[in-house]
């Protein structure tokens, strides 16, 4: 865990998911509460339980459909926004700035990933908010979570090999396609650290921490930090398998809930040093306060029963702040809508910060992202943060009386400096990120 010296604040943020493709697109679906997953037609999948893609991402980029893709849902929509221009709005920003989708950000290079393809729509939106060009002469570090773009492509490699249409046993090249953080590195000549966390479902969010530790130890002076993940067959069936999936649209925290449904999409931090922000002249759009993760060592899926591996992490998270729970104005929950996860993580929040502490659950609009998960979340929570709102958890109707918290039911209007982030992960991970809202 890192050490508690010089701030760390945020300049720069994207995102791409089931929500839109940009953090104005994203807040404003969560304000409209229209998103819903939809049945995945992936070639050689008989599995259809709902799942949410990252919305409008093949309309806009012609993604070949033959390599796995379904439907789309459309494309935003919305009175009085030019969404040719791509400019990302949101109050409290002086001056958008172009969100330019031509030269490196090019989505048609062959032999890419869907995950990579993804990971750079969000990355190029952060970076561009932070006022950051390719070949900047800032030493700029790349940590990115992922969990599917780390298979090697196995499913074309594999299927390949099966029907004797394999040309290359190259598998040095195909781990290359899956290496998040140096394609994107070399696509954006980045000087600093490169690093493609995989660490099941809290993947992003151990990139931020990981991110953090780089620039109290000065190893550079700028970071990226995220993650990744595209909708395919193997989580699919291996999460089907555990028999954890929903055949509905999933319910986090309710008392109804029985599964999760699985999404796609990214999301990136631009992280540097308060004065390395100053000598940029760079806005700061949030602190990222402190980040922790204890490994409870309990199970290979599930969580320590009695939450103390994410009690623990929140715990020294707030330590490593200087905060105290009272302090801690909401929590936006890991909430998968599992039986398990959201039991125990729920009498955790209850045990540490009682019933009435606000906690939101955004994978009900999202799905369960997987290795980008908290980097989606993390852009989400700092969102809500600047915004003063919270909007309504997407599937809680009842609550569950055996966890006893009753998550955000309707948009609201908050006054809060500190927020969390959770993210729980196979492997009895437990991740947390405290951010603070700078303009209180």
């Amino acid at each position: 865990m890192m050490d508690c010296k010089e701030a760390i604040v945020v300049t720069g943020m994207g995102i791409i998911s089931a929500l839109g493709e940009s953090v104005f697109q994203s807040m404003d679906t969560l304000a409209n509460g229209v998103v819903e997953p939809a049945s995945p037609q992936l070639p050689g999948c008989t599995i259809q339980k709902p799942v949410f893609k990252a919305r409008g991402f093949d309309e806009v980029r012609g993604i070949d459909e033959s390599r796995g893709l379904y439907e789309s849902r459309g494309l935003y929509e919305s009175p009085g926004i030019d969404e040719a221009r791509g400019l990302y709005e949101s109050p409290g920003i002086d001056e958008a700035r172009r969100f330019d989708k031509s030269g490196w950000l090019d989505i048609e290079k062959q032999g890419e990933s869907r995950t990579l393809k993804l990971a750079r729509v969000a990355f190029q939106e952060a970076v561009t908010q932070a006022g950051l060009s390719d070949g900047s002469d800032f030493g700029i570090g790349i940590c990115s979570g992922t969990t599917v773009a780390s298979q090697l492509n196995d499913i074309d490699f594999y299927q390949s090999f099966r029907e004797n249409r394999l040309k290359s046993y190259d598998a040095f090249n195909h781990y290359l396609s899956g290496n998040l953080a140096e394609a994107l590195k070399d696509s954006f000549k980045a000087t600093g650290p490169a690093m493609t966390i995989v660490n099941a479902c809290s993947s992003a969010t151990d990139a931020i921490g990981v991110a953090m530790d780089w620039l109290k130890a000065g190893l550079c002076d700028i970071a990226v930090a995220g993650g990744a993940d595209e909708l395919n067959r193997v989580p699919i069936s291996g999460f089907n398998a555990l028999g954890i999936l929903s055949a509905a649209p999933c319910r986090p925290f309710d008392a109804e809930r029985n599964g999760l449904n699985l999404g796609e999409g990214a999301g990136f931090l631009v992280l540097e040093t308060e004065s390395s922000a100053k000598k940029r002249r760079a806005k700061p759009i949030a602190e990222c306060c402190s980040y922790a993760t204890v490994a409870d060592a309990y199970h290979l899926t599930s969580p320590r029963p009695d939450g103390s591996g994410l009690e623990s992490a929140i715990k020294k998270a707030l330590n490593c702040a200087g905060i105290c729970e009272e302090m801690v104005g909401f929590i936006n929950a890991h909430g998968t809508g599992t039986p398990t996860n959201d039991l125990i993580e729920g009498k955790v929040f209850k045990k540490m910060f009682g019933s009435s502490l606000d906690i939101w659950a955004t994978k009900g609009f999202t799905g369960h992202t997987l290795g980008a998960a908290g980097g989606i979340e993390a852009v989400l929570t700092i969102s809500a943060l600047r915004e003063q709102r919270l909007f309504k958890s997407a599937g809680f109707a009842t609550i569950d009386h055996a966890i006893g918290i009753c998550p955000v039911k309707h948009e609201k209007q908050i006054c809060a400096e500190y927020a969390i982030s959770t993210s729980l992960a196979f492997g009895g991970m437990n991740s947390v990120l405290i951010f603070r809202n700078l303009k209180l």
